[in-house]
């Protein structure tokens, strides 16, 4: 144990900075830094003694770091899943209770850019990178637009059905 605690005390430093050269964030860092030291202790048997133990631990390092990359895209992956799922939740209900035309009027009068970000998200299904690339704005500010438009467009519903 003792000897361990020597090679974390010598080497923690240089996996911190390789996996920040990796990832740029100190916490995920910091997090797949005591991973991966958590693992090498576990797994010292397997080290052979063929490369400094800065390499082995860096190697195993890397392996956790892509581990964490896989786990992220998934999230990633299930939000956006999540989000479009929600997106076409307001539409899909107005297009439910009133008809498509209903919908499309609504949405007509809107003012840019309102109008157009809700057109190129709802019906054309692009994502925000695509609209901001392709309105030369950024991706917030398409995210931004597109959320004040769908209220908008839910705002204007409510008032048609109201008497």
């Amino acid at each position: 144990m003792d000897a361990f605690d020597e090679i974390y005390q010598e080497n923690v430093g240089v996996v911190f900075k390789f996996l920040m050269s990796l990832t740029m964030d100190p916490d995920v860092a910091e997090e797949l830094t005591q991973e991966t030291m958590f693992h090498a202790f576990r797994n010292r048997d397997s080290f052979d003694g063929r490369s400094k133990i800065s390499v082995w631990l860096c190697q195993i390092a890397k392996h956790r770091y892509f581990s964490f990359l896989k786990k992220e895209k998934r999230k990633i992956s299930a939000d956006l899943q999540e989000e479009k799922a929600s997106n076409r939740d307001v539409a899909d209900e107005l297009i439910k209770h009133q008809d498509a035309m209903s919908l499309h009027r609504i949405v007509q009068h809107l003012e840019n850019p309102y109008k157009e970000v809700f057109y190129l998200r709802f019906f054309g299904s692009l994502s925000y990178g695509q609209i901001s690339e392709l309105l030369e704005k950024n991706e917030s500010w398409a995210r931004v637009t597109y959320y004040r438009a769908k209220e908008k467009v839910k705002r204007e519903f409510e008032q048609e059905q109201s008497p």
